[in-house]
């Protein structure tokens, strides 16, 4: 099927790898109900759909699952994105278009008389939105404003194309939606019973950061407007685990923001969030000291630097007082430099009984970056673990901005 997509460029490098692009659940649908609508007014069978993207791109998309009735045509597009890792790649996505009424034929004299009406529903599969805080209202079927809007103007294109002018009611539906949004964080954000239909350009770009951040922006917002104001991110499982077993605290109730740490920052000085409290592995964290607020591997790595540059530091106060154990302090140098992990690196400096003066150092370089990316508008705190040697660095009100989160939590059960 991907042979049928028409786009400018098909494929992108993305880590030195050509990936191919795809096309979102938002095109599947705008497609679908393009396709059902052309089918309902000329009574003809169709396989093969054409639609533009916000992005002003033309895509050729096959059409499957097609069923008709006298006032109704039901039809599926599936599907495609391309290379990135996506769960609902191959699911179909279907649109039931229906004449509601049929006013009259529109004259060339009247060019805008009984415009088309569009009804526009979620069926089986597409989610319910439960919670306010969200870019629709709480009630509506989780189909966001760019997919509505290609929708709609999918079925006035088609219905301008055949004369009708009256109302038409789209049902979008996707059979797989309920079980895959159990794997998405929909239920996180209080869209209940299937996912979400989105998209803003139309295309899927492989690995795409987008997606992410904008997930992250979602349920910050929905925890904003429950009226959390000390918010808690952490990076991923680490953290979250960390949360439950060692701090008693529920890991529902924090962000993940996996390696965005800068932009959930910059989210949370736009939301308003007066206070944050960032929980995580050293591993993720350490880069933080660095100036590093992406913390993938591919942007950036750092941790040995980070080390590096807290030892020097000690050494340096050393330097005066004490040569001997400044020559100590240096003679470290090559065994951090070898190491591989955090752990390993924690274990060098364990051994020479300096973890935690290194640890202070780097806590210390951490809050500046920290305090740097919110430009003070923010209270952030933050505290880093290890299995090995669970709390290893906290910043100076880490542990009240915890006790606040969880009363903050308390009081909203209450």
């Amino acid at each position: 099927m991907s042979e049928r997509i028409r786009m400018e460029k098909q494929t992108v490098i993305k880590g030195q790898k050509e990936l191919k692009r795809g096309y979102t659940t938002g095109t599947c649908a705008a497609a679908a109900a393009r396709a059902a609508a052309i089918m309902l007014f000329s009574g003809e069978e169709i396989r093969e759909v054409r639609i533009t993207v916000p992005a002003g791109e033309t895509l050729l998309l096959e059409v499957e699952e097609i069923v008709r009735h006298s006032d109704a045509v039901s039809c599926a597009v599936r599907k495609d994105a391309g290379d990135d890792p996506d769960i609902t790649h191959g699911m179909l996505v279907f649109a039931e278009v229906k004449k509601e009424s049929d006013k009259r034929q529109k004259t060339d004299s009247e060019p805008e008389a009984n415009p088309v009406q569009i009804v526009l529903e979620g069926g089986e599969g597409i989610g319910r939105v439960t919670k306010p805080g969200l870019e629709q209202p709480v009630g509506a079927p989780a189909i966001n404003k760019v997919p509505r809007k290609m929708i709609t103007e999918a079925l006035r294109q088609a219905a301008g194309e055949a004369g009708f002018c009256g109302t038409l009611k789209v049902t979008i539906s996707a059979p797989e939606g309920e079980a895959l949004a159990q794997k998405t964080f929909n239920p996180r954000l209080g869209i209940v019973g299937g996912l979400s239909i989105l998209g803003t350009t139309g295309i899927v770009e492989p690995m795409s950061e987008q997606a992410l951040t904008e997930t992250i922006l979602l349920e910050m917002k929905v925890q904003k407007q429950e009226g959390i104001q000390t918010l808690c991110l952490v990076p991923g499982n680490y953290g979250s685990d960390f949360l439950k077993d060692e701090l008693s605290f529920s890991p529902d109730r924090a962000v993940k923001c996996s390696n965005y740490v800068g932009e959930a920052l910059d989210m949370a000085v736009v939301l308003g969030f007066p206070r944050v409290l960032l929980v995580g592995h050293i591993g993720k964290f350490a880069k933080l000291a660095a100036g590093v607020m992406n913390t993938h591997s591919r942007i950036a790595d750092a941790r040995a630097e980070v080390f590096l540059a807290a030892l020097s530091h000690l050494a340096a106060g050393a330097l005066k007082e004490d040569p001997g154990r400044m020559e100590k302090l240096i003679g470290l140098v090559p065994e951090i430099e070898e190491s591989v992990t955090t752990d390993e690196m924690l274990a060098v400096l364990t051994r020479a009984g300096i973890r935690e003066a290194v640890m202070s150092r780097i806590m210390e370089r951490i809050s500046w970056y920290l305090n740097q990316r919110t430009r003070g508008e923010v209270q952030v705190e933050l505290l880093t673990f290890s299995k090995e040697w669970g709390i290893l660095g906290k910043t100076e009100g880490a542990m009240e901005l915890l006790e606040q989160i969880k009363e903050e939590r308390k009081g909203q059960k209450e």
